[in-house]
């Protein structure tokens, strides 16, 4: 089974030059930085120890920036590197000014490439986050003895499936971890399946919050005197759908604004050119145009942007759930305040989403007549979330404080 693993791998690197400059091409790599990826032109390793986060992309990166702005504050902590898999998450790191932190992209999984990986920033913890799992660089980091631990681990049913078709390999490749803290009860329950040991439930670390950007009312002047609906982490086609549910709510509701944040900003272009044909006054955040009262739709072009705009919000759209995605994680625009609209897809959240229904915090739509239904009548409504939130903070702060302790015990 691994020899398989690794000749597939070699085979991507083997092709990796055509599919480097495609993805460059199309905006999707960073010209200057790829070389990270095969452990090549890295930046200087300042003296001390670092501890070393992995996360694919925007959303586990996000879950874990409060730990990391806890863990900066501790003095045995000299460095701590953050890699990620894509360029919209090394966009949005840049967006956070930490002191002892940066970013590098991840290697890819071949043994060569991860050892020369290991033996430059010589980590003293490694911890990976959600799904992570690289058969070869956790094999290396046992052999070198550094400490593993699976963060937020998030197994789901269709990746379970896949595993077990493996069952043995899998069970080895999970059992290499020091710790493995599962995000839900769905996970704890496919990890024993695969007879992982070391397994201790603590909590979804998405529910805690990191402590910048907790006030941004910057855009509340400019959004004032308008109705505000948001579609966050848009898919392609939702947008169309936002598009033209738009288009209605606005007989209804004359001074409606929709602020749409797609989920890849590379293909803002291409949004801006679908409102444009579907007659819609659209300005983009990165146009510095002011907003008029005849602007229709605000389109977020830029990362690390999506707090300021739900400040301003009344209600958010989440996307990646009307379209087969599986959803995205709602609970930032719950603890600012907004109700959410989601769609039928929402596998990535299920016990998120069934718990914030129950609770009357968010509604699932079938359709797109059911979502004009759904949204007019709550933006009509009244909000009355501010008690469930204080609730959900306190439980984010519970689960952020038990999270930072289990860490430092692998520091």
């Amino acid at each position: 089974m691994r020899l398989i693993y690794n000749f597939f791998v070699l085979v991507v690197i083997i092709l990796s030059p055509i599919i480097i400059i495609t993805r460059i091409i199309k905006k999707k790599e960073n010209p200057r930085r790829f070389l990270e990826k095969f452990s090549l032109l890295a930046r200087k390793r300042l003296p001390g120890n670092l501890i070393w986060f992995h996360c694919s992309s925007v959303g586990e990166f996000l879950s874990i920036i409060p730990i990391i702005e806890k863990l900066e504050n501790l003095k045995k902590i000299d460095n701590i590197l953050v890699t990620t898999s894509t360029l919209s998450s090394s966009k949005l790191f840049d967006k956070f000014k930490f002191k002892k932190t940066f970013h590098q992209f991840y290697p890819i999984d071949n043994p060569i490439i991860v050892n020369r990986f290991l033996n430059y920033w010589k980590p003293s913890a490694a911890f990976f986050i959600e799904s992570e799992i690289w058969p070869e660089m956790i094999n290396s980091i046992n052999k070198k003895n550094i400490k593993i631990v699976l963060l937020n681990a998030r197994v789901s049913k269709k990746s379970f499936r896949q595993w077990y078709k493996y069952k043995d390999t899998a069970t080895k490749i999970f059992n290499k971890f020091d710790y493995v803290f599962p995000q839900n009860k769905e996970t704890i329950y496919y990890l024993k399946k695969l007879n992982v040991k070391k397994i201790k439930y603590i909590g979804n670390l998405k529910y805690s919050e990191t402590e910048k950007f907790n006030k941004l009312n910057i855009y509340s002047k400019i959004f004032k005197k308008r109705i505000v609906f948001c579609a966050a982490s848009t898919h392609h086609n939702e947008e169309e759908i936002i598009a033209n549910l738009h288009l209605k709510i606005k007989n209804k509701i004359k001074n409606i604004i929709t602020i749409i944040i797609p989920r890849h900003i590379e293909r803002s272009e291409k949004i801006l050119q679908l409102l444009k044909d579907k007659k819609l006054n659209t300005i983009s955040f990165t146009s510095n145009q002011t907003v008029k009262k005849n602007t229709d739709i605000f389109l977020v072009d830029v990362y690390g942007e999506s707090k300021s705009f739900y400040n301003v919000s009344k209600l958010v759209f989440i996307g990646g759930s009307m379209v087969p995605k599986g959803g995205q994680n709602p609970l930032e625009a719950i603890r600012l305040g907004c109700q959410v609209v989601h769609g039928k897809h929402i596998e990535n959240f299920k016990e998120i989403f069934t718990m914030l229904s129950a609770k009357k915090m968010s509604f699932k739509v079938n359709n797109e007549k059911h979502l004009y239904k759904r949204i007019i009548k709550l933006l009509k409504g009244k909000n009355n979330n501010k008690k469930q939130i204080k609730k959900f903070k306190k439980i984010g702060n519970l689960i952020l404080a038990n999270y930072f302790n289990e860490i430092r015990n692998f520091i």
